[in-house]
């Protein structure tokens, strides 16, 4: 915020800033003491007076000011020997030169040994408010910083997380305790320190490395899986990793920024539910295999000459076990993506580029049903970082389901956008709609709508609901509108990729 000290009081900054600035005059001249004194305690500063240097810097030993109006020229011990001492010991401490031998020499050495302005007597009241109001409006962004920087230490310290950021030279720059506690590290304080004296895996060092080092046009998230030993008397623990560099405006690589989750008990839970996955795969998915196959026997006539009545009912049957078979296999998915994404590789994508892919893909398919399937126009790059594979299932069932729910003749038009802070993709049609009881569940497993338009389209009831847990995956959202026998609209909100600062 720019603020204009030349009409704003010195009252009124004072007030904003939430403390009264404690204020020392240095000088051995009693009027200026006297004036100084007078007027910044009427604009509310709190203001002490000391006649020569020693007694200043007696004072400054004492207790703390938040700036100092320091004379250059007094008996004793001189402007620039007190000013040198303030800002060893004091080095948040605005300094101030006031003295009636101004010369450009002066200003030069004042302000190569610390001294925030210069004021030459004889200065008038508006001068020394201006120059109060700049050195407090500079305190208040030194306090706003540290108060970020404090409050941004307390929030990552907090966190059950690990997380580690490292500058260009692999040293590390912050490690919070969560981390520390990971890699079993006793040490209170590591700042400073090359990664390598703590950390021997080289798999996780390589990963950091590979943060550091990427090239300019690149910006990728790394992820991977590090077991780590814990202790003696417990299991090793495993932790997921994601690595990503940390650039300035100009995109130069600064350093890199890691988060460490321990996953040890979902990984032993997701253990549980492939054992079970697998025994059904082995159970069901088989058997079910060997009766198609049987049914496709006697389907080609080779068991036999069948009726037309006869080859109806076995033609529903084969069907109905086909569906049974894809619901296995779309149950197999889900696992994977709910069990796996914690810890999938992730690239810059261009969302339009990946869009038209799909399009392309489903071409034919819409064609077959006359209808017009097409991607609105957009002249930039939209990027965001993710998974490709995954966000090409997201975009890729939203089309396969406007092509299923729609009549012929139809529209499906995709939209990709983007706002301050996320991209978009929006997938609409002219179809069937939703009724609106059924909004609320559309994204719950299993669940299908039911009614006359629909009830000969098959499907297992689990697209959506795969495409809701990639989105979350990938910290975003998905919302539907939609209105009976005019269409429905799916928006998915991501959030675009520039980790920068």
């Amino acid at each position: 915020m720019v603020t204009n000290n030349k009409k704003k009081p010195i009252k009124t900054i004072v007030k904003d800033v939430f403390f009264q600035p404690r204020v020392l005059v240095v000088d051995d001249e009693v009027r200026i003491q006297k004036a100084c004194h007078r007027l910044l305690t009427q604009e509310g500063c709190h203001v002490e007076v000391a006649e020569n240097g020693i007694k200043g810097l007696a004072m400054i030993e004492e207790k703390h000011f938040d700036i100092i109006l320091l004379d250059l020229m007094m008996p004793g011990m001189s402007g620039l020997d007190v000013l040198a001492d303030v800002k060893s010991r004091r080095p948040d401490t605005v300094v101030i030169i006031i003295t009636g031998y101004a010369t450009l020499e002066h200003s030069i050495e004042t302000m190569k040994k610390g001294a925030f302005d210069f004021l030459s007597k004889p200065f008038s009241p508006q001068e020394l408010r201006i120059v109060i109001s700049k050195a407090i409006e500079f305190i208040r962004t030194l306090q706003d910083i540290a108060t970020e920087k404090s409050r941004m230490r307390v929030m990552i310290n907090s966190l059950s997380d690990g997380v580690l950021t490292t500058d260009n030279q692999k040293r590390i720059a912050l490690a919070n305790p969560a981390f520390l506690k990971m890699i079993g590290c006793r040490k209170r304080s590591v700042i400073g320190h090359k990664i390598s004296e703590f950390l021997t895996d080289s798999r996780l060092l390589d990963i950091i490395d590979q943060a550091i080092h990427q090239p300019e046009d690149t910006f990728a998230e790394i992820t991977d899986e590090i077991t780590l030993p814990f202790s003696k008397e417990d299991n090793d623990i495993i932790i997921g990793v994601r690595c990503i560099p940390f650039r300035d405006r100009l995109n130069r690589n600064l350093g890199s920024v890691t988060v460490f989750h321990d996953i040890t008990a979902l990984k032993k839970i997701n253990q549980l539910k492939s054992d079970f996955v697998s025994m059904v795969a082995h159970e069901i998915k088989s058997p079910l295999n060997s009766i198609l196959m049987q049914l496709n026997v006697v389907l080609d006539g080779l068991a036999g000459e069948l009726t037309e009545k006869q080859k109806e009912i076995l033609q529903r049957s084969s069907d109905r076990i086909k569906s049974l078979t894809k619901l296995s296999t779309e149950l197999l998915d889900l696992s994977k993506i709910e069990s796996g994404l914690i810890n999938q590789e992730r690239e810059e994508i261009d969302l339009a580029e990946l869009i038209k892919g799909q399009i392309a893909f489903y071409q034919d398919k819409a064609n077959s049903k006359s209808l017009h399937l097409t991607m609105e126009k957009t002249k930039k790059e939209i990027k965001i970082m993710g998974n490709r594979i995954n966000l090409e299932e997201v975009v890729s069932n939203l089309i396969s389901n406007a092509i299923r729910y729609s009549p012929n003749g139809g529209k499906i038009t995709i939209l990709v956008d983007e706002k301050s802070d996320c991209a978009k993709i929006v997938v609409s049609d002219t179809g069937f709609g939703i009724p609106k009881k059924d909004l609320e569940h559309i994204f719950d497993r299993f669940f299908r709508v039911k009614n006359e338009q629909t009830r000969y389209i098959n499907g297992t009831g689990l697209g959506l609901a795969i495409v809701k847990s990639i989105v979350g995956a990938h910290n975003g959202t998905i919302e539907v509108v939609s209105d009976k026998d005019k269409g429905t609209s799916f928006s998915v909100f991501l959030p675009k990729s520039g980790y920068k600062i």
